[in-house]
């Protein structure tokens, strides 16, 4: 389950580093397109507007045809509930169309990526978008950095601040939106802040009420795809741990040739299980029914090699390292404070194999950072969501295990959906929807904004994304911003 959030991180990371080193003052934008932007003023005045709010200023601007795309720092309070107390630098883009369109705030719940994009939202509006990193990952950490500062309320409240300083901007409709992490961020910003966004999307997101309960995900494991699939997966998950001894020795070699250490996780033991264990989770959030056929069809007479190389595929064996979780220190700092974690069980495999079972976040962060689990946090959000919901939408895959603890609706909710992309994973979104609820969504979605036509307002199925597929621009890959556990 994990591998999730290290992928699209490590790439984001990367990329944000590459495009902002030595980026003291902007880069000389290319010709852009002749938008105009609100009554009275011009797209070219757009990053004036922008560094006149206090508090921001420019990293760096990319040119991209038909936009403007800002890479920005924004001055936030460590504490919102004291001010004073000190500031950080909180790393946001805007992708700029015309002040004159909606805008879509969306979050992953991690870094923020410093290439332009645009979520599905924002091409269903043919909007701007405003994206945010969440508070702690670097470059978005406090230094010294207080943990205790970072939940999920100063992350809403982070958003707020952000909106309250671009709304006399962007003056039309906006949706918040996110992918699985992301997709709690922008639930969690609609419960504290339920007066400023117009609608939410949410995707894949998450929903652990109970911490100690987690029998769902046995549930959905039982279930999922084809026996066939699970079996295979099943074999190759035991096989790992029966072959610990020599697989380990491999895993020594390998740690060695890459300088990595695992001080925090405590041992290779413990990083060799826990990257195991995630096998079978990740194979069903990151891939399809279809990709059963790459799973070693009989694990018993498989080489260590196909076992490892099917482990290392879809877990990682790099991810328990102190290299592979330094990152995600404040994804699981959050888990072991107020996200929660599942917890799985694996009745196919003898207990003689198993040493330590699904480990809690609590081993995953430095023990220098103190952690308090606050089982409040989330009955919290439920409660308000089954019972406040208002132009809310929840999309899940069928197949994606997150899916298994999800969001739902109550009698209090209004004009809130709850819908499942059919055979989907932890990629799903409206356009994997049914036609049916895939009209309706995108309908919603445009009434949200206030773009709807007269002719979608009166019949949902004719409504269609108001900007065309752009391959440079839209991505239709999996939400890769959350671990193998959220």
């Amino acid at each position: 389950m994990r591998k999730a959030l290290r992928w699209l991180i490590a790439l984001t990371v990367l990329i944000g580093t590459l495009s902002t080193a030595g980026a003291a003052t902007a880069a000389q934008p290319e010709a852009h397109g002749t938008t105009t932007g609100r009554t009275g003023t011009t797209d070219g005045d757009i990053l004036d507007r922008l560094l006149a709010i206090p508090g921001m200023s420019l990293i760096q601007e990319k040119p991209y045809t038909g936009y403007r795309f800002f890479v920005l720092d924004y001055t936030q309070p460590v504490d919102h509930r004291h001010p004073s107390k000190g500031t950080f630098q909180q790393r946001i883009t805007v992708l700029h169309k015309d002040t004159a369109r909606p805008t879509v705030f969306y979050t992953g719940g991690y870094n923020v990526s410093t290439t332009p994009s645009r979520r599905e939202p924002t091409q269903i509006v043919d909007g701007n978008q405003v994206s945010m990193e969440y508070r702690f990952f670097t470059p978005s950490r406090p230094d010294p950095a207080d943990w205790s500062k970072l939940d999920i309320w100063q992350a809403a409240s982070d958003q707020h601040r952000v909106f309250e300083a671009l709304k006399p901007v962007y003056g039309q409709k906006w949706i918040s939106t996110g992918g699985s992490k992301g997709g709690m961020t922008a639930t969690y910003y609609e419960r504290f802040y339920p007066h400023d966004m117009d609608g939410v999307v949410a995707y894949v997101a998450p929903n652990d009420v109970v911490n100690d309960e987690d029998s769902a995900y046995d549930r959905f494991f039982t279930q999922v795809g084809t026996k066939e699939c699970r079996d295979r997966l099943d074999a190759v998950q035991r096989e790992a741990l029966v072959r610990r001894e020599p697989l380990e020795k491999k895993y020594a070699a390998y740690a060695a040739g890459n300088g990595y250490t695992f001080t925090t996780v405590g041992s290779l033991d413990k990083a060799y299980e826990a990257v195991v264990l995630d096998y079978v989770w990740g194979f069903w959030q990151y891939s399809l029914l279809k990709d059963c056929d790459t799973i070693p069809a009989n694990a018993t007479s498989a080489t260590d090699d196909e076992i490892w190389d099917s482990v290392d595929t879809i877990s990682g064996f790099s991810f328990y390292t102190d290299q592979g979780l330094e990152p995600y220190t404040p994804y699981y700092y959050q888990a072991g404070t107020q996200l929660g974690a599942p917890t799985i069980h694996f009745p196919y495999i003898e207990k003689k194999y198993v040493r330590y079972g699904y480990q809690p976040p609590r081993n995953f962060v430095p023990r220098s950072v103190p952690m308090r689990f606050q089982p409040s946090a989330m009955l919290d959000v439920d409660g308000w969501v089954r019972h406040h919901a208002h132009h809310m939408l929840f999309v899940y895959g069928q197949n994606d295990p997150w899916g298994a603890e999800r969001f739902r609706l109550g009698s209090g909710a209004r004009d809130a959906y709850v819908f499942t992309a059919p055979g989907l994973n932890h990629g799903a979104n409206v356009a994997g929807l049914a036609a049916d609820e895939k009209a309706l969504a995108t309908a919603r979605i445009l009434q949200w904004a206030g773009v709807a036509s007269a002719t979608v307002q009166a019949d949902p199925s004719a409504a269609r994304p108001l900007a065309r597929f752009d391959a440079g621009l839209d991505r239709r890959d999996v939400e890769r911003d959350m671990t193998l556990r959220p």
